[in-house]
């Protein structure tokens, strides 16, 4: 009997403990700040990241890239059984200098978004194609409006950085 469980139980041990080694040493996001008073002419490298800040600055100097520290995992539920998970990442487009404050208002925000995606579960929008431009158009402009409900006019947009659905059998 010992001969049957031990392998079971080492298959445990090893799916506990690799799931606990990515979770501690995932990467966490990192806020890169660019020195722009350290201007010395005469190298590609500078003369590449120039182009490159002016082109950004160009297109929206008024606002900043806010990246929700976690993701947002919504079930998919038939006749009250879990049928798939989606999991999401998002990011605000804010004004400049509104970080700090989302930041502070974080967990009534992530609220806010978990209602409007578990609405939009039910509703079937992580069903079937639920990657079609319709339903992601739809997901996004409730998300933009609870934001704006939430956090006030500094969120310009809300951006959907990642999707995945995993289906169970």
């Amino acid at each position: 009997m010992f001969r049957k469980i031990l392998p079971v139980l080492l298959a445990l041990f090893g799916l506990i403990a690799g799931l606990g080694a990515g979770l501690l040493f995932r990467p966490h996001p990192e806020i890169v700040e660019i020195d722009t008073s350290n201007k010395e002419g005469g190298s590609d490298a500078n003369h590449a990241q120039d182009t490159q800040e002016k082109s950004m600055e160009g297109a929206n100097p008024a606002f900043e890239y806010v990246k929700l520290n976690n993701q947002f995992v919504i079930p998919n539920l038939e006749e009250g059984r879990v049928t798939s998970m989606v999991v999401l990442t998002l990011s605000l487009e804010t004004k400049q200098g509104v970080r700090e404050s989302i930041y502070a208002r974080e967990p009534k925000l992530r609220d806010a978004f978990l209602q409007v995606l578990f609405d939009h579960a039910n509703t079937g929008g992580f069903q079937g194609n639920f990657t079609s431009s319709s339903s992601m158009t739809a997901l996004r402009r409730a998300l933009l409006e609870v934001a704006r409900k939430t956090l006030g006019p500094d969120v310009n947009d809300v951006l959907l950085l990642d999707i995945v659905r995993q289906d169970f059998d």
